[in-house]
């Protein structure tokens, strides 16, 4: 057992208060007798015999009787136990076995890991109010970073809010940071933490703090989990919306990217409208050279999609690789099938993308939709043979008739109605979209030209 771990019984608290004492009394001694000889042999100095404050030294516990007090909140164990400052700031201390890789036996072993933290931060982050109550008039210092954070972080990563209330009135920093370089304001990430967040920035909490290596600010955060009514509070408090971070991305270009679920698409929409009409700029390039349009077509993300090209989105900017917001949508097509990926490509034809390049054309394999809407935006039907050995035999078999009516129109004449509808499209360019509506044509052939799905190929 190290010098200053040991098994905490009620025998050792007596004997530690015991010691701890007669240490504060000789150090106040030798104090005073070093200022008293320090005030006589020079009379010009301010004659000030106040005491220093002794210095304390951290102590850990082990005990798993105390662990338990903590963890369950056994306020009665917890007001016999932590009695006074010492008591009240000891560091707790646990083993647990986790798995590390070794080097050595190049493979994973398990190997005891000492884990530190707080009385003070085991109550908040269970949202013990009574118990926090009792550490914090016993002394329990408020702002203390134990085993990387405080327990402000805590209770702000665990939606406590009474207890982040009790902590602010006990003058807790609100922007202080944990070891990994977060405030408390940056770990509000689920709608659960709202009232938390509302409760940081009444006490003085920085909107617009950044994390400190990658300069994330809590606009980002709230973007990225796609939390509105965070969204919303923090533009209330003066978020700078136009806030990049290190890969220099905004919070509209993060929203974009994080939107890979089908099932929280509406949480997403709401959170990409928000920052739209509070001047998000579209056009901002964050990691890879990704824009936001990029970010929404490699989620198969319509409603979004569509909201940025409102907003003037360029359909035809390339990232860093080069890709194009088609391409972005064409590679996503196998992982969303489900999500529609046609519309998306649709919607792009319709706001002037550029020809698919032909080499994507295998991405669109698993979907006879979208090779349909790509194969009607060009005149004729090019060579199959980057993409038809892709198809799986069941799919063939499923959509045989698709795919028997792309493969007779190899570099064969498609219909005048057709060529027709190319010419039109290609006219109307980028207002393909707004264009066609205001031809003065029968619904059916305004239909037509935006190339809907039959099945097959003419």
């Amino acid at each position: 057992m190290s010098k200053e771990t040991f098994v905490f019984t009620s025998s050792t608290l007596r004997s530690l208060r015991l010691q701890q004492e007669m240490l504060d009394w000789e150090e106040r001694k030798r104090a005073a007798s070093r200022q008293y000889a320090s005030w006589r042999y020079q009379p010009n100095v301010r004659r000030n015999l106040s005491l220093p404050k002794s210095t304390r030294y951290p102590k850990y516990c082990r005990d798993p009787a105390v662990h338990n007090a903590l963890y369950t909140g056994d306020l009665p164990r917890i007001q016999s136990i932590f009695n006074d400052e010492i008591t009240a700031n000891l560091i707790v201390e646990t083993v647990s076995e986790e798995l590390v890789w070794s080097t050595e036996l190049g493979l994973w072993v398990l190997t005891p890991q000492k884990k530190h933290t707080s009385p003070l931060r085991i109550t908040v982050a269970r949202g013990y109010r009574d118990c926090v109550k009792h550490l914090l008039l016993q002394g329990a210092e408020v702002d203390a970073v134990i085993g990387g954070k405080a327990a402000l972080h805590d209770s702000s990563a665990n939606h406590r809010a009474e207890c982040t209330r009790l902590l602010l009135r006990h003058n807790a920093n609100p922007n202080i940071f944990s070891d990994d370089g977060l405030t408390p304001l940056h770990l509000c990430t689920t709608q659960e933490t709202l009232p938390c967040a509302q409760l940081l920035l009444e006490y003085g909490a920085l909107v617009n703090q950044n994390t400190r290596d990658r300069r994330i600010s809590p606009l980002h955060v709230a973007a990225k989990h796609g939390l509105d009514d965070h969204l919303k509070l923090y533009l209330c408090y003066g978020a700078n919306i136009a806030h990049r971070n290190r890969e220099g991305e905004t919070a509209l270009n993060t929203a974009c990217a994080s939107t890979d679920r089908p099932e929280d698409a509406g949480r997403y929409y709401q959170v990409v409208k928000r920052l739209l009409e509070g001047g998000a700029d579209v056009h901002i390039a964050g990691r890879k050279n990704h824009t936001p349009l990029h970010n929404a077509c490699s989620n198969c993300h319509i409603r979004i999609v569509e909201l940025l090209l409102q907003h003037g989105a360029d359909v035809n900017v390339s990232n860093c690789a080069g890709y194009t917001p088609m391409d972005c949508a064409l590679q996503a097509v196998e992982d969303y099938l489900d999500g529609e990926p046609e519309r998306v490509i649709a919607t792009l034809l319709n706001h002037g993308a550029g020809p698919v390049n032909p080499k994507m054309l295998k991405f669109c394999a698993l979907s006879p939709r979208a090779m349909e809407v790509v194969l009607n935006s060009y005149d004729r039907v090019l060579s199959c043979d980057s993409w038809v050995g892709s198809v799986p035999p069941e799919v063939w078999q499923e959509h045989q008739t698709f795919y028997d009516s792309a493969l007779s129109l190899v570099n064969q004449p498609r219909p005048l109605q057709h060529l027709a509808r190319c010419a039109v499209r290609k006219q109307l360019g980028v207002q393909c979209h707004s264009g066609i509506a205001q031809l003065k044509l029968p619904s059916s052939l305004q239909d037509y030209l935006y190339l809907p799905l039959e099945g097959y190929l003419k």
